[in-house]
């Protein structure tokens, strides 16, 4: 199973790259579950899909956004159910300057289709 978790894992970091770099959020909504709950990087919870789109549509438009994922961290808890945790250090070119989080993911599987369920940001400093 755990083979099975790092592929799934590795498949929705990728897509979920480039749908950043285009800063897509049709392509990154459609990478969530439709009862997805979302905590990025403003204090705000998104639900489902369209507070998923809302949330990237909000965002500022860099010229050319990236990230990188290290540190992941995934495993399979149930046969439909995969959590992982990773560091996401964001390049927002010259706009703005970098960014790196703690980011987990809850991964279901909804209609027979990977999907993120839970998407939570936090600081990387420590807060006690």
């Amino acid at each position: 199973m755990q083979v099975e978790a790092d592929v799934v894992v590795s498949a929705i970091m990728t897509k979920w790259s480039a749908g950043f770099a285009r800063l897509d959020a049709g392509a990154l909504a459609s990478l969530y579950s439709r009862s997805a709950f979302f905590f990025g990087s403003n204090p705000t919870l998104y639900r489902g899909r369209d507070g998923v789109a809302a949330y990237f549509n909000g965002l500022p438009r860099w010229r050319s956004p990236s990230v990188r994922f290290s540190e992941v961290a995934a495993a399979q808890v149930a046969p439909d159910v995969i959590n992982m945790a990773a560091i996401a250090s964001f390049d927002l070119g010259e706009e703005a300057a970098p960014l790196s989080v703690k980011l987990t993911w809850v991964i279901l599987r909804e209609d027979g289709e990977w999907k993120i369920a839970s998407h939570h940001v936090s600081s990387r400093a420590a807060l006690i």
